[in-house]
């Protein structure tokens, strides 16, 4: 089977759709777009009985069931405080960095559910990310320094270690080249919106199970950039080495073929016996990212 890559047809975005302002569907779409992208077969990441060093399934698990509170109170309120809030109900339930990332990219498509009007999704979304600013950028901080990701490092221009002098979409856009989550504030959830979403919509309009689906969409994410936090925890020759290895494994059909699936298989082992643990958790994050928006497209009125 050929080589499928996201880049690889027309890059649109997903039909719109009226997305509910419901705050109650939004946290239920945070909490199970978690879990939907827990139970995926992707390589590398953790699911269930594949823990990591220092990050297992129950933390996981425990973390897309603590977010929902705070989605479901404050996504109609401030981007940052959503995340320090959620953040924060993380931690109480785990002690370790599950989902800070996976936060943030929900936070900014949250407040865009959230808010009522005639105005398509992508121009909501838009408008919220314009009006992020120092306030948000302090909270954001504030949740970074809270949930304590490891390989961030010291930077010249607003560190997180220090307040924040400019808006939050400022802050990522500084960060936009090392970071994917950043890379998605920049550019307006552009890999979001015009390549993941799109590819979901299409597999599974192809009956293509959930489940595959997902992996699927996660392999094409991986094919296509190299993943972030690979590259802030192991240099950016691995990343580079893992992403060919995903173009590899989509060449023979990725999740969507027997022989796909066998090479796919053998991917994860392999990104798991390395060194530390090889774990394109960025790349995670963004297929969270693309769950949440497809659940909510899915429950909107047709």
């Amino acid at each position: 089977m050929p080589r499928r890559r996201i880049s690889d047809g027309a890059r649109r975005r997903a039909p719109e759709s009226r997305i509910p302002a419901d705050p109650s569907l939004v946290a239920a779409a945070a909490q199970t777009a978690c879990l939907l992208e827990l139970a995926a077969p992707k390589p590398g990441n953790v699911r269930k009985g594949h823990d990591l060093p220092g990050l297992t399934y129950a933390d996981l698990f425990l973390s897309a069931i603590a977010i929902g509170p705070a989605f479901r109170r404050h996504a109609g309120g401030p981007v940052g405080r959503l995340i320090l809030e959620a953040v924060r109900a993380t931690r109480r339930q785990v002690g370790t960095n599950t989902n800070l990332g996976i936060v943030l990219l929900l936070a900014p498509l949250a407040r865009a559910a959230a808010d009522a009007g005639p105005a398509p999704f992508a121009t909501r979304l838009r408008r919220v990310l314009r009006r992020l600013t120092v306030r948000d950028a302090r909270d954001a901080y504030r949740a970074i320094r809270l949930a304590e990701p490891g390989g961030l490092g010291r930077v010249s221009a607003q560190d997180v270690n220090r307040p924040p002098t400019v808006t939050l979409r400022r802050c990522m856009a500084l960060a936009a080249r090392r970071d994917a989550i950043a890379r998605e504030y920049a550019t307006g959830f552009s890999t979001t919106l015009s390549c993941s979403l799109p590819s979901l919509i299409r597999l599974r309009s192809r009956r293509v199970p959930l489940r595959r689906a997902i992996a699927q969409v996660f392999l094409e994410l991986l094919a296509e950039r190299p993943d972030t936090l690979i590259a802030r925890r192991h240099g950016a020759a691995a990343a580079r080495a893992v992403r060919r290895d995903a173009r590899q494994v989509l060449s023979a059909g990725g999740f969507l073929s027997a022989r796909g699936r066998t090479m796919a298989t053998a991917l994860d082992r392999r990104l798991r016996s390395a060194a530390p643990p090889l774990n394109p958790g960025a790349t995670a994050d963004l297929t969270t990212a693309t769950l949440f928006l497809w659940l909510l497209r899915s429950s909107s009125p047709k």
